[in-house]
């Protein structure tokens, strides 16, 4: 007998992860009968993961067929290259982690590799000056793409900063030109089926929801994935102890940075993120360490510009949920597990996790291979970035909080402790081919932190290094002088996709 197909998706909360998800699956079936619904609550606020993204968000937008600029627009979004790290090896030093790709492979040798056997015999130029995007944030640039053909400027990779609730409402209006039913409401209780599956939702008004397949993106809370399949959650505080953030929105001050700034701060770390229309800032700490009042305290004292809104704290507890994928449940967003906005992770989480389970698309019946699989590969990133995150963390020379003292005491994750000592051989690394963070990434971190392996790979020994060293000149150059043609960031955003006044 050939298995049901699902028939119905019900979507349990809104906000950036539900309306992914909504836009997602209502392309998808967008000529079929396969009916997506909703059901999501204006009484509950909106966290709003992901101010600031990574480079595959655009990749979701093309997917679904959006306009970038006109996503700018609404969203008041502006563009990002990198995180400006300062303060996170030594109080008063800062490193910047770029995108896309640093420099290129010379005579079939790894660029890194390159890098380090010139550093060895005495060129002292920065890793960073080899990063068209690192050049092009360092002079508060952005560029023209149709003038970028032929340059180093060519293969630049950029992501957004963006309002995550504006960036909701537009993709709730998508989903619902897609065919996506929202319905105003507040779940009250769970019906399972005795297999275990979730038959329906039914509202406070009484309405009852009935589905083949749920997404749980009801935050933290679980609604669906931890209150009715009790899932269970995976504790991470072992390795990323911050549990707290604190945030506020201020007014604009100054030129807008073309990427995220993270500050080290005494009990974690603050960020601020531009937008055309305000900025964010938040700080993450742990509560060990910091009370909300000092957090709020220090936040404040560091913003630029006037506050638009009270400071809001919100508690967190880092770690996964056992399954992502349990029964016809699949759980996304903070429903699915929380890492720290160190790296800007969250919405790539929700998106990558959508087209696993559209590649591992199930039947009504839910086969548990598939459900495995998924899940094991969702640990997988999870752990990949967790492991990220921690790297920021764990080398440190920071010892004047006790913090920061933890910090440089801690225990590592088995799979980073490997990727150190790998590392520090002679540079290097090894990434899978489905890991987000390549070594463009690693290395940006190692370097900024201090990490330095003992030596290069020998094989370079055999390179004619007068020649090395000019191409290394070279490329360096061409790259600083084709950034300082482009335009300023704010000039860029003005001329090419101004959002409207807010």
């Amino acid at each position: 007998m050939t298995p049901e197909s699902i028939k119905k998706f019900v979507i349990v909360g809104g906000g950036t992860a539900g309306w992914i998800a909504a836009a997602t699956l209502g392309n998808i079936f967008r000529h079929s009968e396969v009916e997506i619904e909703l059901v999501e609550s204006d009484d509950i606020g909106v966290i709003g993961v992901g101010e600031a993204t990574i480079p595959p968000l655009l990749t979701i937008l093309e997917s679904l067929g959006i306009d970038l600029v006109d996503f700018i627009k609404h969203t008041q979004a502006s563009f990002k290259l990198g995180i400006q790290f300062d303060d996170w090896h030594t109080i008063g030093e800062g490193y910047f982690h770029p995108f896309g790709t640093l420099g290129r492979s010379i005579d079939g040798h790894d660029f890194f590799q390159c890098w380090l056997k010139s550093k060895a015999e005495g060129d002292d130029t920065p890793l960073m000056a080899h990063s068209p995007e690192a050049v092009l944030a360092q002079q508060g640039r952005f560029f023209l793409p149709f003038e970028a053909q032929g340059t180093p400027l060519a293969s630049t990779t950029f992501a957004l900063h963006l309002d995550a609730v504006l960036a909701g409402k537009y993709l709730r209006k998508f989903a619902e030109k897609s065919g996506v039913k929202r319905t105003e409401g507040l779940v009250e209780s769970v019906s399972r089926s005795d297999k275990g599956l979730i038959k329906s939702v039914t509202l406070q008004s009484g309405v009852e929801i009935a589905g083949d397949f749920f997404i749980d993106c009801s935050g933290f809370k679980g609604l669906l994935i931890e209150e009715a399949l009790e899932t269970g959650y995976e504790d991470w505080s072992e390795f990323l102890p911050c549990n707290r953030a604190v945030t506020v929105q201020t007014e604009n001050m100054g030129d807008t940075t073309p990427y995220t700034i993270a500050t080290a701060r005494a009990a974690g770390w603050t960020w601020r993120i531009p937008l055309q229309h305000r900025t964010g800032n938040g700080y993450v700490f742990c509560d060990k360490y910091c009370s909300d009042e000092e957090a709020i305290e220090t936040l404040l004292s560091s913003i630029e510009g006037q506050p638009l809104t009270e400071p809001r704290v919100i508690p967190f507890t880092t770690g996964v949920r056992h399954k992502a994928w349990n029964q016809n449940c699949l759980a996304l967003g903070l429903a699915q597990g929380f890492l720290e906005p160190l790296e800007s992770t969250a919405i790539h989480l929700v998106s990558k996790s959508l087209a696993l389970f559209v590649r591992l698309f199930p039947t009504a019946e839910c086969d548990t291979q598939l459900s495995d699989e998924f899940n094991r590969r969702v640990r997988q990133d999870y752990e990949e970035i967790r492991d990220f995150l921690v790297l920021h963390y764990c080398t440190t020379q920071r010892d004047d909080t006790p913090f920061w003292r933890w910090c440089q005491q801690m225990e590592l994750p088995v799979k980073l402790k490997a990727k150190l000592d790998l590392f520090k051989v002679h540079g290097g690394l090894i990434p899978g081919t489905e890991e987000l963070f390549q070594p463009t990434s690693w290395y940006a971190v190692f370097d900024g932190m201090g990490v330095e392996p003992v030596g290069y790979n020998p094989t370079l020994d055999a390179i004619d290094y007068h020649k090395l060293k000019q191409s290394l000149h070279s490329g360096k150059t061409a790259i600083q002088t084709s950034a300082a043609t482009q335009p300023s960031h704010d000039e860029f955003l003005r001329t090419y996709c101004p959002a409207p006044k807010i």
